[in-house]
């Protein structure tokens, strides 16, 4: 891969040189424009339009439109003396968990390099710390001709490079979601997670661009002059009021036949299994609330009768004792009578 551009990561106090490169690359499919009367190539020219002269591409400068149209011509000069900071700098601003960045932001991918011996390690120093916080670097940079802001991120043994938008930049989606109340069944739900669990996972590695292969085969099939492949149906289009319960269930059955996984219960009992289950639950719940608290009167219960039973005893106790120590004085008093008798 070729370099696009050379410059730095500030990281604090530390400099790390480094080279950036594309990490992605178009493979979409082009078409030129021609005429179709004789397949000839239509081009585009850059024409002053106030001389209707073409223009060769040496004479041809920037400039800038004011608000009332008036255009402010800005040579190459001019845009270099500006105070930019970043304009071989990748200046890191802070670390941040990856979540709080909103993949709306992410632009442009690319990866950074070390640019000499010498940036070996404060390059792996900063993969290391990222790695070990878990965390993401924002920054600012100069490329293409603006400042913009970037996450810097690690992927494998290498730092990459994601271009953001400014946070001015993103549309809010105002008027986008339905208005109108809507209301979802939690049967509908329920046949929703079994056609999510019933797709399954998928690698994306796998994944290809049908419709450029299809291209590529109807011009193959031109040049031999023969007639092109059929291909597969088209899917039928959005715009249709349809049965949403009838339709997810078409759909988990399409999903487990193209898995190949056979006939399998019907998406309804599946949906009703899961319904049941989860007021078979909630019964369940119930029910040990209802226990506990039984439980617990119960308890209550025994140990007031403890309490009780303890008294009674404490008072029989006291009770006997008491007759006792009578009958011991009736017997004192008995043998006193006898002894001043005789």
């Amino acid at each position: 891969m070729r370099s696009i551009w050379k410059g730095s990561i500030s990281f604090g106090l530390v400099n790390i040189p480094i080279k950036v490169f594309g990490a992605t690359e178009s493979h979409s499919v082009s078409f030129r424009q021609v005429h179709a009367a004789d397949g000839g190539r239509i081009r585009y020219r850059k024409v002053c339009e106030l001389e209707d002269v073409e223009v060769p591409n040496e004479d041809i400068t920037k400039a800038f439109e004011a608000p009332d149209g008036t255009t402010v011509p800005l040579s190459d000069a001019d845009l270099d003396s500006l105070p930019l900071p970043t304009a071989k700098t990748i200046d890191i601003l802070a670390f941040v968990p990856a979540d709080t960045i909103d993949p709306l932001q992410l632009d442009r991918s690319y990866y950074l390099a070390p640019d000499g011996a010498g940036a070996a390690k404060p390059y792996v120093l900063l993969r290391e710390a990222l790695n070990r916080s878990e965390k993401v670097a924002v920054a600012k940079l100069a490329l293409r001709g603006r400042e913009t802001l970037g996450m810097v991120r690690v992927v494998g043994d290498t730092l990459a490079m994601h271009t953001m938008l400014w946070p001015d930049e993103i549309r809010q989606p105002e008027g986008i979601a339905p208005d109108s109340k809507v209301t979802v069944r939690a049967a509908e739900l329920d046949l929703a997670d079994t056609l999510m669990d019933t797709l399954g996972e998928i690698d994306l590695e796998e994944l290809h661009d049908e419709y450029r292969e299809a291209v590529e085969a109807l011009v193959a099939a031109k040049l031999e002059g023969t007639e092109p492949a059929p291909v597969g149906a088209e899917r039928e289009g959005g715009g249709k009021v349809i049965d949403l319960m009838a339709a997810l269930e078409s759909s988990v059955k399409a999903a487990q036949e193209g898995r190949g996984e056979g006939e399998k219960a019907p998406a309804k009992k599946s949906a009703a299994k899961k319904t049941a289950a989860r007021k078979s639950t909630a019964q369940s719940g119930a029910k040990k609330t209802a226990a506990k608290k039984s439980t617990a009167k119960k308890t209550a219960a025994q140990s007031s009768a403890k309490e009780s039973s303890g008294k009674k005893s404490t008072s029989a106790a006291k009770k006997t004792a008491s007759k006792t120590a009578a009958k011991k004085t009736t017997a004192k008093k008995t043998a006193a009578r006898k002894r001043a008798s005789a």
